[in-house]
Order: structure tokens, then sequence, then C-alpha cells
């Protein structure tokens, strides 16, 4: 992470806790042994007219992309285990109304990171999943237990 001070540490989980969303996403791939991948994010939205807050939380924290959408908004997404976790880390002691969703995914992230593919990672890893579905009040899709349990292969 970029140089930051407690200030603007509590500024961007503050902007996270309103304008922003943490996800775990299931990808599919077609280069990878079991077809999919899991991914973590951190994303920032802002009105593309607005979006300067945006440039700047990218330079204090030193990693992220920057996308104009065609709705008039602009997101700045964090995506990889390390980083998303060595964040969130950061920001949680600041965190009002994310906080859940965000100890999820540092747990999610220490278990990815692990490598480890057992059947008990994936059934912790859903879990987190549903914990972070639960607390978002907006999802496209939001997937059961069974569902997700059978994207890994597994049965209830």
């Amino acid at each position: 992470m970029g140089s930051r001070s407690k200030t603007d540490t509590a500024y961007i989980a503050g902007f996270l806790d309103g304008d922003g969303s943490l996800m775990i996403q299931i990808k599919k791939r077609s280069d990878s042994k079991k077809g999919r991948r899991v991914m973590l994010t951190i994303c920032f939205y802002q009105d593309t007219r607005h979006e300067k807050p945006l440039w700047w939380i990218r330079k204090i924290l030193g990693i992220g992309y920057l996308s104009r959408r065609n709705d008039g908004m602009t997101e700045l997404r964090i995506n990889g285990y390390t980083q998303v976790e060595s964040i969130l880390k950061k920001l949680l002691p600041f965190l009002r109304f994310k906080k859940k969703q965000a100890a999820a995914l540092i747990d999610s992230a220490q278990l990815l990171k692990k490598g480890d593919i057992s059947e008990k990672t994936i059934r912790k890893l859903i879990k987190n999943i549903l914990v972070v579905q639960r607390e978002n009040y907006v999802t496209r899709k939001k997937r059961s237990e069974a569902e997700l349990l059978s994207v890994f292969g597994l049965t209830p």
C-alpha cells in the first residue's frame, strides 16, 4: 500500500462503507483444471463527473484500475488475494457497515493463498460467499448453498 495517514485510511474505509462493495466471485475459466477461478474484489464507485476521489484512493493504496462505465459511473477495482487481504486488514478497524464482509474476504484470501482445494476449504469458502451475499443489499444473482456446492462439484 502506498503512503497514507490514519486519517486517509479512515476516509477510504468510510468511502468503501458508503460507495463501495466487496465481492467474492466465481468466474468460469477454460485455462484451469477445475474450469473456474475465485476472484476477490474491492470496488469503489463514483459518478464519473466526480471521479477525482477514486484517483486519490488509487494513489494512496498504490494499486487498482479505474474504468468508466457506460452508465456514467467510474469504478476503482482491486483484485488479488494478497492485495485484497492487505488492504482490508488496514481498513477493518475503521469500517462500520462492511466489517462482516471484509472479515469474510480476509478469511477467503488466506484460504485461497494456501492453494489448498480440499473439500473442507471449499466449504469454508462457500460459507464466506454466503456471508457476503447476505450482507449485500443488492446482488445480481444470489446463489444458494446447494448451488454453490454444485459449482464446486460437491453435494449438500
